[in-house]
C-alpha cells in the first residue's frame, strides 16, 4: 500500500493558481515567453500536446503550446485551455482587432482631426476603424489631394489639445508628397503615409481575389489602368466598391497602412 507523502513545500514557494481561460476565437493574449501578442485563430491537438495559433495586428501567425501559466490576458497570467462546445462566447472584436464595447455611445468629437487624401481613403478607414474612431471621438475628413496642405494646416491651427494627423498616399523619399509633408510637420501635426500609389494597393490582393496589383505604365491614369489590366469594366467607382466590399477586417489590409492609421489615432487621442 502506498504511504501518504505530505507536501512540505513552504507556502511562499508555492505557485499561486491562475485562471483557466478558454481559447475562444478572437481572444487577444500575449505569450509570456516571447511577448508575441495576437488574436486566437484556432486550437489544435498535436502529439506534443494542444497548441494555439495567434495572429497579430499585421497578419503574422505563430503557433504556441498551451502550457500552464503561458499567456497574459489584459496583463494577468492565465492558462489557456481548449474551448468546450457551447462554451461562453467571448466579447466580439471590431474590424480593427480591438475589443468591441457593446452599447457604447459615440464620444463627442474631439478638436483633433485625421485628414486623408481622398474619399476612398476615408471609406477604407471608416470600414476598419469606424467603431474605434467613434468611441474615441475622432473625426476623419478627406482633402481631395494634398497640394494645398500647408494652407489647410494653417487654417486648422493645430495645438496640443487639437492635434492634426494626416495620412498621405505614396509617401516615399524624394516624392512630391514627402516635400509637402516636410513643410507642415511639427509637434502638433503628424504626417505619415504608406508607399502605395493609391490606397487601393493597401488592400491585400488575396482578399480582392487577384494574384497581385498590376503595374501601370507611367502616363496612364493608375486606377483606369488597373481596371484595364484586370479585365474589369473601366468604371473606377464600381471597381472601388468591389475592392471595398472585400475588406472585412484589418487582416485584409497591408501592414504598411495598418501601422500608420494606428499611429495617427494614438497621436490625436494622446492627452494634451
Amino acid at each position: 500500500m502506498r504511504s501518504y507523502q505530505p507536501d512540505l513545500t513552504p507556502p511562499w514557494k508555492k505557485s499561486a493558481p491562475v485562471p483557466e481561460v478558454p481559447a475562444e476565437p478572437d481572444l487577444v493574449v500575449e505569450d509570456v515567453a516571447t511577448g508575441f501578442c495576437g488574436a486566437v485563430i484556432r486550437c489544435e491537438k498535436t502529439a506534443e500536446g494542444p497548441t494555439v495559433t495567434l495572429e497579430d495586428r499585421f497578419g503574422k501567425q505563430r503557433v504556441f503550446p498551451m502550457a500552464p501559466r503561458g499567456f497574459l490576458l489584459e496583463g494577468r497570467v492565465v492558462t489557456l485551455v481548449r474551448p468546450s462546445a457551447g462554451g461562453p462566447v467571448r466579447p466580439a472584436r471590431t474590424a480593427s482587432g480591438s475589443v468591441a464595447v457593446p452599447g457604447a455611445r459615440a464620444r463627442v468629437a474631439r478638436a483633433g482631426r485625421i485628414y486623408v487624401e481622398g474619399r476612398h481613403d476615408a471609406e477604407l478607414v471608416e470600414r476598419v476603424w469606424g467603431d474605434d474612431l467613434r468611441i474615441e471621438g475622432v473625426v476623419v475628413e478627406y482633402l481631395e489631394g494634398i497640394d494645398d496642405l500647408p494652407a489647410i494646416v494653417r487654417e486648422f491651427a493645430p495645438a496640443p489639445n487639437a492635434r492634426l494627423g494626416v495620412l498621405v498616399d505614396h509617401l516615399v523619399p524624394g516624392s512630391k508628397e514627402s516635400r509637402i509633408a516636410a513643410r507642415v510637420s511639427d509637434g502638433d501635426v503628424l504626417v505619415v503615409g504608406h508607399p502605395y500609389i493609391d490606397v487601393w494597393e493597401a488592400v491585400k490582393p488575396s482578399s480582392v481575389g487577384i494574384p497581385g496589383w498590376p503595374v501601370v505604365p507611367r502616363g496612364q491614369d493608375w486606377k483606369t489602368g488597373v481596371c484595364r489590366a484586370l479585365g474589369w469594366p473601366e468604371n473606377t467607382g464600381a471597381a472601388w466598391q468591389r475592392i471595398l466590399s472585400s475588406v472585412h477586417s484589418y487582416r485584409d489590409l497591408q501592414p504598411e497602412l495598418l501601422g500608420r492609421v494606428e499611429e495617427l489615432i494614438d497621436f490625436v487621442t494622446l492627452p494634451a
